[in-house]
């Protein structure tokens, strides 16, 4: 599991290292995990480390301090390192001694031969873009195409939401210390690499899950378990105008794990001719037991499309609500205040201002996390990374790595995994957790197949890798 520290909670753990440490111990040893990164970060693009170029881009404060003492270890591993200052007069003394003691070299730029840039400008404490001067270095860095490793956040983004307000770095690599910050999964950080420097972290309730995670959760049929007990999820989607969006958040429930699928909208023939495994029936109430619901996908915002969202918030049973019904829903907000069993709502961002009264914004994770709250629901807020946020609870941040689900139909296949997966007994937030991390992989597999070389993807392919997918795990 992932977790993901506010800079107030990293500052609390250090705090006390600090004061028992001799000064400057724990910056070098973050120095000394940092420079190891960059190490590795080398020999892997230019073969060693020896005779390579480096330069730090330093500003003022700790940051910058990390950043020169690890290009002085690099320079007494044999790299060429030079140093440009943003402000002479305010960079860490000890570092840069230590520095120009090594062999280090102060610069007005960056050298175009350089093999390698280490972003020193600016750390978790630091907010706003870049500094003219500063953007002008790494807009000369990006032109010439060198890689940036950044220490602990890409300079200008955010370090809770990772957001940019202007001008930010751009790292191939982040190496950040301690713990894990919103902005490594919020922002564009690069690879992220955590380096332990001893901290006594408390406990989050922001996380990630890894692919361990997911496997300890996906349901997986035991010796006395048939296609009851593995949880029956009941489908109310599609509609004469789109009967495709039926099909798919069946056909996803299907594929998401081994229970049972009743279908009980109005794409009946559609959806059974495609999925003959789904029971149909010719209504919500004649459709049976089931353990969960979901409903909207391509159902319509006409009376019949609400009566069907009025029955399954009315059942005491979990109840995923998605696109069409969370438009009807937005207007009817009680209906979900009132329900006392679990509810999900998986808004994209104009689904959301629609349901909160204005759009997500920045902080995403306050977004949806002030949405769950208001309505009592598990809330997942769709986008590149997406933020499932329980009420009074924790949030859980899946970035998917790749923007190939961003397509039409990719978030009906994400509510019938979520559904079925709420249907064999998950609690609401790590069922959408869970199915989010799943969509994600099988979108890009479905990106990948069958060659090497990303490509445009589609729902349907998406579905077809579910079950790649969850045998990865």
């Amino acid at each position: 599991m992932r977790n993901y520290y506010t800079v107030e909670q990293i500052r609390a753990a250090e705090a006390p290292l600090l004061a028992g440490l001799p000064d400057g111990t724990l910056m070098r040893r973050a120095a000394f995990g940092l420079a190891t990164a960059i190490a590795a970060e080398l020999r892997a693009r230019a073969g060693g480390i020896a005779g390579r170029r480096v330069c730090a881009v330093i500003g003022s404060g700790d940051n910058g301090g990390d950043a020169l003492w690890a290009a002085t270890f690099l320079r007494r591993r044999g790299a060429s390192a030079s140093a440009v200052l943003l402000n002479p007069a305010r960079a860490h003394a000890k570092g840069l001694a230590a520095f120009r003691a090594a062999g280090g070299r102060v610069v007005d730029a960056v050298p175009p031969a350089t093999d390698l840039v280490i972003d020193g400008v600016v750390g978790i404490s630091g907010r706003g873009a870049l500094r003219p001067d500063a953007a002008q270095v790494f807009a000369a860095v990006s032109d010439a195409g060198i890689p940036v490793v950044a220490v602990d956040i890409p300079s200008g983004l955010d370090p809770h939401t990772g957001v940019a307000d202007g001008p930010a770095v751009r790292a191939a690599l982040t190496v950040t210390f301690g713990g894990l910050k919103p902005v490594h999964a919020l922002g564009d950080c690069g690879r992220v690499e955590l380096i332990d420097i001893g901290l006594d972290l408390p406990a989050t309730d922001i996380h990630g899950f890894e692919a361990a995670d997911v496997l300890s959760r996906w349901p997986a049929p035991g010796a006395h378990d048939d296609k009851y007990t593995q949880g029956v999820t009941g489908v109310l989607a599609g509609s004469a105008t789109y009967p495709g969006a039926a099909i798919l958040c069946a056909g996803a429930a299907v594929a998401a794990t081994s229970g049972m699928v009743r279908y009980a909208g109005r794409a009946a023939a559609q959806v059974v001719s495609h999925w003959p495994e789904v029971v149909a029936a010719p209504s919500p109430a004649a459709a049976g037991r089931v353990q969960a619901w979901v409903v909207g996908p391509g159902l319509g915002t006409d009376d019949a499309a609400a009566a069907a969202l009025w029955f399954a918030l009315g059942t005491d049973l979990p109840v995923l609500v998605d696109a069409d019904a969370l438009t009807i829903l937005a207007a009817h907000k009680d209906l979900v205040i009132d329900r006392t069993a679990p509810t999900v709502l998986t808004p994209h961002a104009g689904e959301f201002a629609r349901l909160a009264g204005r759009p997500p914004g920045t902080d995403r994770v306050g977004a949806a996390r002030a949405l769950a709250d208001e309505l009592g629901a598990t809330v997942l807020l769709k986008g590149n990374v997406t933020v499932v946020a329980e009420p009074d609870g924790c949030a859980y941040l899946n970035p998917a790595g790749s923007s190939w689900a961003a397509t039409a139909g990719s978030g009906d296949v994400l509510s019938g995994m979520i559904g079925a997966l709420l249907a064999s007994g998950l609690r609401p937030a790590e069922a959408a957790a869970a199915a989010a991390f799943v969509h994600a992989r099988a979108a890009a597999a479905s990106a990948a197949d069958p060659g090497p070389r990303d490509a445009p993807t589609s729902a349907s392919r998406i579905l077809a890798h579910i079950r790649t997918a969850i045998g990865q795990l």
